[in-house]
């Protein structure tokens, strides 16, 4: 069976190297060229993987392009896989792929069909999500479901861990997909009405911290806008500060101060006030200077 990947990121190398150990690799990669590599914070280049496996490689900027198509028909896929690739894909596309097109989508749809999925996963506060891949059509994330699994979130859930759980999902359904297919029994179950959301795009600029808001709220945006993504932010005298890691402050009730500022040091970080009275403890950071935001300047203020 000719099989053609299509994708760019982290969850699509896991597929190609799924793909191969199970002895069932593609015949051609559809990707990103290094230069458009900046769409995506988990980009990753597949060339070292495609060259050494002998598997054809094609750069793209829109797979719905005449060039791209004609590329692709000339292969003549018995089946498409799209994972970690953003763009529709057109009819003309998808027609290519003599037995179907399969997406994969990291939430159970039609919960959370959209963009940004693990991020607002973890900011809408979800205890149950999974994994689903389903037959492409003209819609967003709205085709027929063929495989579908889900699992509980943990309390202090990440946007790593969640994106890794995502990546073990892969790992475990796609030769099953792909077996369906090859026994000529794939399935398809329409997605019901219950349960439809649609999730926005986000960007780096979404990150920003607000420190008006509940310090629950905060830790929230930290845990979900963190690696792989650009992370939830502050700023300082013109300088982006990334928290990376932090937690909930046990002795808030000690210290009186402005929302945003930092009320003291700590071994393992610093403290900064919330909007509603209670603290953080920030234990993970990266900035320019790499130093330790002083004791009462208030942050975000520019």
């Amino acid at each position: 069976m000719r099989i053609v990947l299509v994708g760019a990121v982290e969850s699509t190398q896991v597929a190609l190297q799924t793909l191969i150990a199970s002895g069932t690799p593609p015949s051609l990669v559809l990707t990103l060229p290094e230069d458009a590599f900046a769409r995506h914070s988990d980009a990753m280049d597949l060339a070292p993987i495609t060259t050494n496996a002998g598997i054809a490689l094609h750069h793209c900027h829109d797979v719905n392009a005449r060039e791209t198509v004609e590329t692709l028909k000339a292969h003549a896929p018995d089946l498409i896989l799209v994972i970690g690739w953003s763009q529709l894909c057109k009819a003309e596309f998808r027609a290519s792929a003599r037995l179907g097109c399969i997406g994969f989508h990291p939430s159970a749809l039609p919960s959370l069909r959209g963009r940004a999925v693990i991020p607002w996963t973890i900011l809408t506060r979800q205890e149950i999500t999974g994994s689903t891949f389903f037959w492409l059509d003209d819609g967003i994330d709205t085709g027929d479901i063929l495989l579908q699994s889900r699992f509980r979130l943990g309390r202090e859930e990440t946007a790593r861990s969640l994106y890794d759980k995502q990546l073990e999902a892969i790992k475990r359904m796609l030769p099953e997909v792909v077996e369906q297919f090859a026994n000529g029994s794939p399935q398809r179950h329409a997605q019901g009405e219950d349960g439809i959301s649609y999730c926005a795009r986000r960007g780096p600029e979404d990150g920003l911290i607000d420190w008006h808001a509940p310090a629950a709220d905060v830790l929230t945006l930290i845990r979900a806008a963190g690696d792989p993504y650009p992370g939830a932010f502050t700023t300082l005298k013109g300088e982006r500060i990334v928290v990376c890691e932090a937690r909930l402050f046990a002795m808030s009730d000690r210290y009186i101060g402005l929302t945003g500022q930092v009320q003291t040091s700590t071994a393992s970080g610093f403290v900064v006030r919330c909007g509603d009275s209670a603290c953080i403890e920030v234990t993970g950071w990266r900035s320019q200077g790499g130093g330790k935001p002083g004791r009462h300047v208030v942050l975000g203020r520019d």
